[in-house]
């Protein structure tokens, strides 16, 4: 892999840490901010909303600029953010900080993607993607629960001083091992980038986002709640049981992107029913310690084993401008992310429990298979009719003469809608 992918890891770890952190931190920070659950929420899921609002926005805005200049003044304002956060005196100066720190993230990933893609051959596009998104498997594995453990130790903002520390040092590893990324004359520009969205299969891609992840997120905003309060571990286990799901994430990112390098459809649609399961039997059994982890460690794996499908699969049906696509994507991430955590808290002030937000994952990731089966049935049924209308074609011009043309046609016709699945595949 080029070393240009570890760079943009790196920015990724920074960016993953300040997105999961939070959740770890949560009771401590609701305590300090004299704030109640779903309030406090609202640290990860208006991070989430501004992370959407920052993906569109600011993608749009930098598509003519150098990809590489793009990605370093983000990484700026993004160390600014956690600065503020580190410094917060009030719960409405914290929600400042987090919401500045958000609008670097859609862009970062979403710019970041179509940057990784481009620097390996086609058929290992979504590796790079997963490769890319390693940092945020890695901030979950490694940065989530030392981040928490200092929280706890040093008090919560020291987590943030780390963090904009972190952040120092992404920046200068990708102004130092990111290549120049100049956007040529000829490339696609927001007008061009703006039609991709007249493909239904963009739209139902992002819907398949939303539900999916938010599926999982909205369970993981309220983790630390459910294995303190249901589970019956104690707080300090917390970080320890945060490593296993970081665990979780890491494997599910890699076997993620390399099965989705040989099919994103079949990839997704065994992913998304696995996670529907998983979290129904966390709810169910969240009482026992044993499968609480059992679960948290594979609720984890598939839900981020869904990540490089679900990248691929948008900027695939992009065509040939997937920037603002791919960074739409990861509004859609994040849309699903606040859906999720705003649901739980909903079921939670609600008084049905913190095992609750398992039950709302499980719904949201049932309604994304749903969703992704239905997309895939229209692309059959699609690549049918051109070859229907192929062999039409062939057989009524030049009549019997020329049927051997018209079947030659259904081959072709048949095989160019195949040549579009695939490459989504």
């Amino acid at each position: 892999m080029p070393i240009a992918l570890l760079a943009l890891a790196l920015g990724g770890f920074g960016i993953g840490l300040t997105e999961f952190v939070i959740a770890g931190l949560l009771p401590e920070v609701a305590a300090d901010f004299a704030v109640n659950e779903a309030t406090a929420g609202w640290l990860i899921s208006g991070y989430a909303l501004s992370v959407a609002v920052g993906a569109i926005g600011l993608t749009a805005a930098v598509t003519r600029f150098n990809r590489k200049h793009v990605l370093t003044a983000l990484m700026v304002l993004f160390i600014a953010g956690n600065l503020v956060s580190a410094l917060a005196g009030s719960y409405e100066v914290m929600l400042l900080g987090r919401i500045l720190a958000a609008l670097t993230h859609g862009a970062f990933f979403g710019i970041g993607a179509v940057v990784a893609a481009g620097l390996v051959a086609p058929d290992k596009k979504a590796g790079a993607i997963a490769m890319m998104f390693a940092g945020l498997t890695t901030a979950n594995v490694l940065g989530v629960p030392l981040g928490t453990l200092l929280g706890q130790q040093l008090g919560w903002r020291s987590t943030f001083w780390a963090i904009t520390v972190i952040g120092v040092v992404a920046l200068v590893g990708m102004a130092t091992l990111v290549p120049s990324q100049p956007v040529s004359a000829d490339e696609p520009g927001l007008r061009s980038e703006l039609g991709a969205f007249r493909s239904g299969q963009v739209w139902l891609s992002l819907l398949v986002t939303v539900l999916g992840f938010g599926g999982m997120f909205g369970a993981f905003t309220y983790i630390a709640y459910t294995l303190t309060q249901v589970s019956g571990f104690a707080s300090s286990t917390v970080p320890w049981l945060l490593v296993l799901f970081g665990l979780g994430l890491f494997a599910g990112n890699w076997a993620g992107g390399r099965a989705a390098d040989r099919s994103v459809p079949v990839t997704l649609t065994v992913v998304l029913a696995a996670l529907t399961v998983v979290m129904g039997v966390f709810a169910l059994t969240a009482a026992s310690p044993v499968m609480a982890v059992v679960s948290l460690v594979l609720m984890g794996t598939f839900g981020f084993a869904t990540v490089p499908g679900l990248q691929m699969r948008i900027m695939s049906y992009a065509g040939s401008a997937p920037t603002l696509a791919s960074g739409a994507n990861i509004a859609a991430f994040n849309v699903g992310n606040a859906a999720g955590a705003w649901l739980g808290g909903v079921t939670i002030t609600a008084g049905l429990g913190y095992a609750s937000t398992l039950w709302d994952g499980a719904a949201l990731s049932l309604g994304a298979l749903l969703v992704l089966v239905l997309a895939e049935q229209l692309v059959r049924r699609n690549r049918r009719a051109r070859a229907v209308e192929g062999a039409a074609e062939g057989v009524g011009t030049e009549g019997v003469g020329t049927a051997r043309v018209g079947a030659q046609g259904v081959d072709a016709g048949a095989q160019a809608p195949c040549t579009v699945a695939n490459s989504a595949a």
